[in-house]
C-alpha cells in the first residue's frame, strides 16, 4: 500500500513538470529504504537549484525526498565566473612544528588532529621537506616573461653604451628585433638587471688636462698621515643664495593641504638675492667666516687673509708647520698673493683646478647652508646674521670627521682614474 502510494507521487511529479515544459530528463523514480522508512530517490535529475527543492514541497510531511543530481561540466558551465577560495597558507611556525611531530614518529593524522591541520595538508608539507628539505615556498614558473632573453642582452648593450638612451628608443629597437613590448617591460626587465632610471648629476666640466692633475696630486699625497691632514687649514669662498636651498622639500601633510604655508616652500624671481661668504677650517673646528660684500679680487683677497687667516690659526692652535690650503681661483694665484704668502712664510699646498671633490669644505658648506635653510631667514640681512650664527655652532667632531675620511677621498679619485668621485 505505501508502495503504490510512493508510486503515485513521482506520477503526479511527472507530470507536473511535464506541464510546466521545463526540459528536464527524469530517468526513474526508485524506492530504497534509508534509517527504516522508503524515501524515492531519482537516478539522475539535470537541472538548477530551484527545481530540486519543489518535490518536497509537493510530498506529505512524513516523507522526505532525496534527489541526488550529478555534478557535471554542464552544471560547471552555469557558473563559469565562480572560483574556489584560496586556503591561507600555513605559517612557517606550524610547517616547523609539522616536521618535528613527523621527525618523531607520529602519524599525519594525529599531527593533523593536534594542530588542526587537515591530513592531506599534513602529508604534502612532509613529502616537500623530504624532497626538497624544506617547508617554505618553492619559486612558483607564473607567467612567461614577455622579453627573451637574447633581448634582455640587447637593451643591456645599448643602456650601457648609452645611458641616456630613453624607453621609446629601446622599445623601437625591441620592435624592429621581432618583440613588441611596453615601456612599463623595459622598465620592469631593466630593474630586474639591478638598472633604474635616476637624475644625472651635476658635476663640473673636467678636461684631460684637469683628469690628470687630480690623478697625479692624489697619487702624491696617499702616503701623508692622517696627522698630515689634521694640520691643514682649509679656506674656500661660497655662494648662500635667500631662497636658494631648501633641503627639506618633502612634508607630511593631509589631503587638500597642499596650499597651507607650513606646507609650502617661499620663491622669489632671481632666488631673492644672496651673498658671498669667505671662511676657513681645520680638524680643530671653523675659523672665522666673513661675508665678501664687494666684487672680490687679488687686494681684497690678501686684505682677507691678513685679518682672518692667521687670527684663525691662533685660535684654533695650529701645530707649528701647519698648511695652508686655496684652490687654484685667478684670484688666489696672482704673482701679488704668491708674493704675500711667501713673504708670511706660508706652506701652501699645491691643488690641481676643477677638483671640488678633493676638498672636505664642500662638505662644510653643505652642512652650513642645510642649517640656514631650516631657519628660514627672509632678507639678506637676517641670511648673513643666521649663516654666523650657524658657523659658529657646527660641532668641532664634524670637521674632524671630515679631515678624518679624507684619505678616502684620494681612493676614489685613483679609483675613478681621476673623473669625479662621490666626494
Amino acid at each position: 500500500m505505501k508502495k503504490k502510494s510512493m508510486n503515485s507521487h513521482g506520477r503526479i511529479f511527472k507530470e507536473f513538470i511535464c506541464k510546466s515544459g521545463w526540459k528536464i530528463s527524469i530517468w526513474s523514480l526508485q524506492t530504497r529504504k534509508i534509517s527504516g522508512s522508503h524515501r524515492p530517490v531519482t537516478s539522475s535529475l539535470r537541472s538548477f537549484s530551484v527545481l530540486h527543492s519543489l518535490p518536497v514541497l509537493m510530498a506529505p510531511v512524513s516523507t522526505h525526498y532525496l534527489y541526488k543530481r550529478h555534478l557535471s561540466t554542464a552544471s560547471n558551465s552555469q557558473t563559469p565566473n565562480s572560483t574556489t577560495a584560496k586556503t591561507k597558507e600555513l605559517s612557517k611556525d606550524t610547517r616547523k612544528r609539522i616536521v618535528d611531530l613527523h621527525q618523531t614518529g607520529k602519524s599525519e593524522s594525529t599531527i593533523g588532529k593536534q594542530l588542526g591541520v587537515k591530513k592531506a595538508t599534513v602529508g604534502a608539507i612532509i613529502r616537500k621537506w623530504k624532497t626538497y628539505k624544506t617547508t617554505d615556498n618553492l619559486p612558483r614558473s607564473g607567467a612567461p616573461h614577455k622579453m627573451s632573453s637574447r633581448g634582455v642582452k640587447m637593451i643591456m648593450r645599448t643602456v650601457s653604451k648609452d645611458p641616456r638612451t630613453t624607453r621609446g628608443d629601446l622599445v623601437n629597437d625591441l620592435q624592429r628585433a621581432g618583440t613588441t613590448v611596453t615601456k612599463v617591460t623595459i622598465s620592469n626587465t631593466l630593474q630586474r638587471q639591478g638598472i633604474k632610471s635616476c637624475s644625472a648629476r651635476r658635476v663640473p666640466l673636467l678636461k684631460p688636462v684637469h683628469v690628470q692633475a687630480c690623478l697625479k696630486s692624489s697619487r702624491e699625497h696617499m702616503d701623508d698621515t692622517a696627522e698630515d691632514w689634521e694640520n691643514v687649514m682649509w679656506s674656500d669662498e661660497t655662494k648662500v643664495e635667500l631662497f636658494g636651498i631648501n633641503s627639506t622639500r618633502r612634508v607630511w601633510r593631509k589631503k587638500n593641504t597642499e596650499l597651507h604655508p607650513k606646507n609650502t616652500i617661499p620663491t622669489v624671481k632671481h632666488g631673492g638675492g644672496n651673498i658671498m661668504l669667505w671662511g676657513c677650517f681645520s680638524a680643530k673646528g671653523t675659523g672665522r667666516l666673513i661675508r665678501v660684500k664687494d666684487r672680490m679680487n687679488g687686494a681684497m683677497y690678501r686684505e682677507i687673509l691678513s685679518q682672518n687667516l692667521l687670527p684663525s690659526v691662533r685660535a684654533l692652535k695650529m701645530k707649528r708647520g701647519w698648511a695652508f690650503q686655496h684652490n687654484n681661483d685667478p684670484k688666489h694665484t696672482t704673482r701679488a698673493t704668491k708674493e704675500w704668502l711667501r713673504k708670511k712664510h706660508l706652506k701652501v699646498l699645491e691643488w690641481p683646478s676643477q677638483s671640488p671633490d678633493l676638498n672636505p669644505r664642500e662638505n662644510l658648506w653643505r652642512e652650513l647652508k642645510v642649517r640656514v635653510a631650516r631657519r628660514q631667514p627672509q632678507n639678506i640681512t637676517a641670511l648673513e646674521k643666521i649663516c654666523m650664527e650657524e658657523w659658529a655652532k657646527i660641532p668641532a667632531t664634524v670637521c674632524a670627521n671630515l679631515v678624518k675620511t679624507y684619505s678616502n677621498h684620494l681612493t676614489s679619485v685613483i679609483a675613478n682614474k681621476g673623473y669625479v668621485t662621490k666626494y
